[in-house]
């Protein structure tokens, strides 16, 4: 498998050697690219569109060789996603570059202010394995928008998305304009020596630290798109046969490879039951009445490599001898990296699943008697990625929002924020830095830069030395204006 998945990958030597030569062409080509047009702009995110659109059936094929992810799924979460965020760019994009006029105070009249969006210049986009390429092709689309020159690694996990990729962009852009760099630890090293103007990554916090380093090197802007446990609130109003459909959506798709999967559920100690039953019933509708029914179901995703089914078979297993119930799933299936759809009972907070992300089909269920219990249990970890909460009590609602912080909150629903452009999607604190979709993308990758035009003689000549006399009661009634 290893020897297979190297050899679909360039040389990391040949890629290294390449890094310098592309970055300094990039470098070069910076300016062209930063005085571009919104028409021009749109051309480059036209044709990118085109070649997607025509390339929707190798694209499917590339990433279910990788990790078996069905069809379907490549289309809800990798192709329609990235395509809403390319029409939205494009229609809104001249309005974005407009220079926006801002007030001028009394104090500095003659003078007209506005705010200038302009490219940050040559950008590093890192992305994960587990959406391949959505998490590539959106930050990129918001970096070309904001005309900005971009390098990019996919990850070295799902080699025959990653070559997809390389060849999709070498056919749509130049390599001054964007280029794509293959392979990696060694890849990913040799781009973070290289003083890019804004660094983008998205990925586990470990890696995380590195790409923040390398920004600090450089006073580079940066953005950090990561991860954490992203808990579910279920109270006694919620409707629990919704709840329990939307939430096995959420957990199973991508095999629970998803940075917003529900990670954790919470529900009232009374009602556990009748929402077991009803996730039951879900997850046999769903994936099959059997775990052969399950495992030989199409429909359902593998774990990426062994290394990863190793890491969830252990915490699995590990939780289990701790006390936890398997109410359903809990097979795994080393050969074909298969972890079933799981769920837990019976589980706590010390147990081992509740020690780092899950990232993969395990949802553990804890109930609980006083929402307050629940709060302070969240808070006490890393601020997550997202929360989501089942009720129909818009109060309830309110008290978890004003008790709790996220990166995004989704309310009677999950996942389903990260596909609205209109919305920022980012984390705080441990789950990320910046946000980015829509035109929160575009302003991550420009900065904002602040213009004054004196067209009149300044008003503020009247306080320019000698300070006594005018000069001194005009200061002090400026001032006394404001009090």
């Amino acid at each position: 498998m290893l020897e297979a998945v190297a050899s679909l990958l360039p040389q990391a030597s040949a890629e290294v050697d390449r890094i310098r030569a592309v970055f300094e062409a990039q470098r070069a080509n910076r300016w062209n690219l930063s005085r571009s047009t919104p028409a021009e702009r749109i051309a480059r995110l036209r044709k990118l569109r085109e070649a997607i659109i025509a390339r929707r059936e190798p694209l499917a094929e590339a990433i279910h060789q990788d990790f078996r992810k069905p069809a379907v799924e490549v289309e809800l979460t990798e192709v329609h996603p990235t395509l809403e965020e390319l029409n939205h760019t494009v229609k809104h994009l001249k309005a974005w570059m407009k220079p926006k006029r801002v007030a001028t105070p009394l104090t500095l009249k003659g003078a007209s202010s506005h705010v200038r969006s302009e490219a940050k210049g040559v950008v590093l986009i890192l992305s994960p394995w587990n959406y391949p390429f959505q998490l590539l092709v959106a930050p990129l689309i918001a970096a070309i928008a904001a005309g900005n020159a971009v390098m990019l690694k996919p990850s070295e996990k799902t080699p025959h998305t990653s070559r997809f990729l390389a060849k999709l962009v070498r056919d749509v852009f130049p390599e001054n304009e964007v280029a794509v760099f293959e392979g990696g630890a060694e890849v990913a090293e040799a781009l973070l020596q290289h003083p890019f103007d804004h660094f983008f990554f998205t990925g586990n916090p470990h890696i995380g630290r590195k790409v923040m380093a390398a920004a600090t090197k450089f006073l580079s802007s940066v953005t950090l798109e990561l991860g954490g446990k992203s808990p579910v609130i279920i109270d006694e109003s919620a409707n629990l046969k919704a709840a329990a459909e939307a939430l096995a959506w959420g957990k199973f798709v991508n095999a629970g490879q998803t940075c917003v999967a529900p990670d954790y559920l919470y529900v009232p100690a009374s009602k556990q039951q009748a929402f077991l039953e009803a996730f039951k019933a879900v997850l046999a509708r769903f994936y099959g009445e059997t775990e052969a029914e399950r495992q030989a179901s199409p429909d359902f995703a593998r774990v990426v490599d062994p290394a990863a089914w190793r890491r969830l078979k252990e915490v699995l297993d590990r939780t289990v001898a701790a006390g936890a119930k398997v109410e359903a799933g809990g097979t795994a299936d080393g050969p074909s990296r298969y972890v079933s759809p799981t769920v837990l009972s019976g589980v706590t907070t010390k147990m081992p699943i509740m020690e780092g992300e899950i990232f993969g089909p395990v949802l553990p269920v804890l109930t609980y008697e006083r929402r307050e219990e629940v709060y302070a249990h969240i808070n006490e970890g890393g601020k997550p990625l997202a929360l989501y909460v089942f009720s129909q009590d818009s109060k309830m609602v309110e008290e978890v929002l004003q008790h709790t912080t996220s990166g995004g909150v989704v309310v009677n629903n999950v996942l389903i924020h990260v596909a609205n452009p209109n919305l920022p999607f980012g984390g705080v604190g441990m789950s990320g830095l910046g946000n980015y979709h829509g035109h929160y993308g575009f302003k991550t990758f420009s900065h904002e830069r602040a213009v004054m035009v004196q067209w009149m003689k300044s008003l503020a000549a009247v306080f320019f030395p000698p300070y006594r006399g005018k000069a001194q009661e005009w200061a002090s009634r400026a001032t006394r204006m404001l009090e």
